[in-house]
C-alpha cells in the first residue's frame, strides 16, 4: 500500500536561516519531482509565503503556531496519525509517537551542553537531545547533511549506519539570484577605506566570537567586520568586549544582499566556528569568490576539501596573511556539487520507496 508522506510546515513561521532555506526550497525542488497525491505540505494558519505548489498539496490547519512544541506534537501529529502518514521535518524534530523520516542537522544540544547556561536554555536541550534520541532510535529513515554529522549520531545513539542517509545541504538558487546591495557602503564608509576580514553567524556561543575577539587584540593592524543577530546563549561580557575593540565594527543583522556586497569586497569570509554540522556561510562566500579562511574541526574539511584555508579555532595568535598564502583549489565543482537542487534530488531517491510502498 503506497503512503503519503506530510511534511511539517514549521518553517514557514520562522525567521529565515539555513534551516528554513532548506525546508523552503527543497520542498519546491520536491514538487517539481513528485505527482499529485504524494506529498502534503501541512502548515498553521499563520504560516508566511505560503508557496504555490503544483504537485504538492497545500494543508492549512486552523491553528496558529506560536509554539512549535505544540504544533509538532499535537496539531501536526495528530494530522499524521488521522491520515495514516509518514511524517517529513526538516529541522531536528519528529512527531514523538510518530517518527518518519527525520533530518538531524547536528546533535549540539547534546555534544555541547555548557554551551546552555540559562534556564531556558537548558529546556532547549532537554527537548532537543530528546528530539535526537527519539529520531536516531525510532524514525524510519535519518536524513543528515554531512558524514561527520551521521557519525556523531552512530557514536551517540548506537544506530544502525544503513538507517542513516547523507544528503547534504547546499546553496540556495534564491540566494544566488539575489543582487549585491552595494549601499551598504554608504552605511558603513569604514568598508571603505580600508582592507576588512568580515565574519557571520548566528553569534552563538559555537560560532566563536572568543577567537574574532582575542585576535583582533594581537593584531590591532587588522580590521573585522562581524555581523550577526545576538541568541540567547552568546556570552554576553564577549560581545561588550568586542564593542571596545576599536579594529571590530559590529555592523548587526544584515540583509542577504548586503552581505554578497560585503563578499565583493573582504580580503577573506572568517569562520572560526568550533563546532557545525554543515557549515553553509563559507559556501555563500565561496558563490561570491571570496576566499574563506575556517575551523580545521568537525565537518568543515569534508565539505570544503581543497577549497579553504584553514585555522586551529582555539589557536587565534596565527598570521591571517601567511595562511592566505596556502594554496587553495577553485570551488567550482565545490558549487555544483551543494545546491538545494542535489539536496532534493537525493531526498526524493529516499522517500520515494515509501511513496511507491516498497516499505
Amino acid at each position: 500500500m503506497n503512503k503519503k508522506i506530510c511534511i511539517n510546515g514549521e518553517s514557514w513561521c520562522r525567521n529565515l536561516t539555513g534551516i528554513e532555506r532548506l525546508a523552503i526550497e527543497v520542498t519546491k525542488h520536491l514538487d517539481e519531482m513528485t505527482k499529485p497525491g504524494e506529498i502534503e505540505l501541512i502548515l498553521p494558519k499563520n504560516a508566511k509565503n505560503i508557496p504555490h505548489l503544483n504537485n504538492i498539496k497545500t494543508i492549512i490547519l486552523p491553528v496558529n503556531a506560536q509554539h512549535m512544541i505544540l504544533w509538532t506534537q499535537i496539531h501536526f501529529q495528530k494530522y499524521v496519525i488521522k491520515n495514516k502518514a509518514i511524517s517529513l521535518n526538516f529541522s531536528n524534530t519528529c512527531p514523538y509517537f510518530v517518527p518518519g523520516i527525520e533530518f538531524i542537522h547536528d546533535i549540539y544540544c547534546k555534544l555541547f551542553k555548557k554551551d546552555f547556561t540559562s534556564r531556558r536554555d537548558k529546556k532547549i536541550v532537554l527537548y532537543s537531545t530528546l528530539m535526537y534520541r527519539r529520531i536516531a532510535k525510532k524514525a524510519k529513515e535519518v536524513i543528515t547533511v554531512s558524514e561527520y554529522t551521521k557519525k556523531t549520531i552512530i557514536d551517540s545513539y548506537h544506530t544502525k549506519p544503513e538507517k542513516i542517509s547523507v544528503v547534504y545541504s547546499g546553496l540556495s538558487q534564491e540566494y544566488k539570484n539575489l543582487e549585491p546591495d552595494f549601499s551598504i557602503f554608504e552605511k558603513f564608509p569604514v568598508l571603505k577605506e580600508k582592507p576588512f576580514y568580515f565574519t557571520l553567524g548566528s553569534l552563538s556561543k559555537r560560532k566563536n566570537l572568543l577567537w574574532i575577539l582575542k585576535h583582533a587584540e594581537l593584531y590591532p593592524n587588522e580590521f573585522f567586520v562581524v555581523s550577526g543577530k545576538a541568541l540567547n546563549n552568546v556570552i554576553p561580557q564577549e560581545l561588550e568586549e568586542l564593542k571596545n575593540l576599536k579594529n571590530i565594527l559590529l555592523a548587526g543583522y544584515l540583509k542577504d544582499e548586503e552581505v554578497k556586497a560585503i563578499y565583493t569586497k573582504a580580503k577573506a569570509f572568517i569562520f572560526p566556528t568550533y563546532f557545525e554540522g554543515f557549515g553553509l556561510p563559507p559556501l555563500e562566500a565561496l558563490s561570491m569568490n571570496c576566499p574563506i579562511i575556517i575551523s580545521d574541526s568537525t565537518c568543515l574539511p569534508e565539505i570544503y576539501g581543497k577549497c579553504a584555508h584553514y585555522i586551529n579555532p582555539n589557536d587565534p595568535s596565527i598570521n591571517l596573511d601567511e595562511v592566505l598564502k596556502q594554496k587553495t583549489e577553485s570551488p567550482k565543482e565545490l558549487l555544483e556539487k551543494f545546491t538545494l537542487k542535489n539536496t532534493a534530488e537525493r531526498l526524493y531517491k529516499i522517500i520515494e520507496k515509501y511513496l511507491r510502498g516498497n516499505l
